[in-house]
């Protein structure tokens, strides 16, 4: 069994207008845009990165803007709803600020003993709002969402699958422990990590698959320390069976990625360096960043990009 993962280290999903989803998350739910980049693959593609004051891993939620990219089909092997974390009795500003805000999918329930928010994103993303113990984390305070109702981090997420039997081993095999069980929905969670430690597995049989496209998460990235450790990882899983990319310098971590048995893209996320190796804290998001290789190209890159809010 794995032991270096430890939780959730960001989530990666795909949006149809930059700047609406720059708004929503900088105004609407209040966090920070710790990084403004591009798609390593596709320069004339933002990758915004929105999390804490620092973008502590577990926190961060990025995003691949394809302009005017359809929306996706909602369905089993994908996350289906990625959860924050919001102080305890933080729900009823949520509820209150997010419906004037225009927000749709409004929705309240309880799983497990924990009260939930949920909502839909600007493109149909799932979206939750759970209520939990802080455990040391505080939220980004440079907007009008007050601190004692900020944004944490990730909860976890919830998968859409079909038969949730060979990730549950998967999950279990990366250091996850099957907590509880409520219907078809089963919680792992991991000890020993950040606070980002839930995963849920929802078994739906029968239903269609998903198709991706604006809203949908493109992969779910999962945290160590550093390179030594993420190795470690990367030869368990190849051991196992598992075909995992090489090791892949992503600027502000290095990473890893294979396809889980249901369907959702992996990756495994270093901790190292973070988003302060080439902007000091104060100016995280502010300035375009640019992998080395693009940066010759910089003038026509940035002709080509939308202009964000700040």
């Amino acid at each position: 069994m794995i032991s270096e993962i430890k939780g959730l280290h960001h989530v990666t999903s795909m949006a149809a207008n930059a700047a609406e989803n720059n708004s929503f998350f900088t105004q609407t739910l209040g966090m920070r845009r710790v990084k403004k980049t591009v798609n390593f693959d596709a320069p004339e593609v933002y990758h915004l990165y929105y999390g804490d004051e620092v973008g502590t891993p577990g926190s961060v939620m990025t995003y691949f803007p394809f302009g005017q990219m359809p929306k996706g089909r909602r369905g089993t092997g994908e996350v289906a709803t990625t959860e924050f974390s919001v102080p305890q009795g933080a729900l009823p500003f949520w509820k209150e600020r997010l419906g004037n805000h225009g927000v749709t999918g409004l929705s309240e329930d309880n799983f497990l003993g924990e009260a939930r928010l949920r909502f839909d994103g600007p493109d149909g993303d799932g979206f939750a709002l759970v209520e939990s113990d802080t455990r040391g984390r505080t939220p980004w305070t440079g907007t009008d969402v007050p601190e004692d109702a900020g944004i944490l981090g990730f909860h976890g997420a919830r998968f859409a699958l079909r038969d949730a039997g060979a990730t549950g081993e998967l999950l279990g095999f990366m250091g996850y422990q099957k907590e509880a069980v409520n219907g078809n929905v089963t919680r792992y969670r991991i000890e020993g990590g950040n606070a980002a430690d839930t995963i849920d597995l929802e078994e739906t049989r029968g239903a269609r698959a998903a198709g991706q496209g604006a809203g949908s998460v493109h992969h779910i990235a999962f945290a160590v320390e550093n390179r030594a450790a993420q190795l470690e990882v990367r030869k368990a899983l190849m051991d196992t069976g598992y075909n995992v990319t090489p090791v892949i310098d992503r600027d502000y971590f290095w990473a890893i990625y294979f396809r889980a048995p249901g369907g959702v893209l992996f990756e495994i996320a270093t901790n190292e360096p973070g988003f302060d190796r080439d902007e000091d804290t104060a100016h995280l998001g502010a300035a375009l960043k640019l992998p080395t290789r693009y940066e010759p190209h910089r003038a026509q890159i940035e002709r080509h990009l939308p202009p964000l809010s700040a």
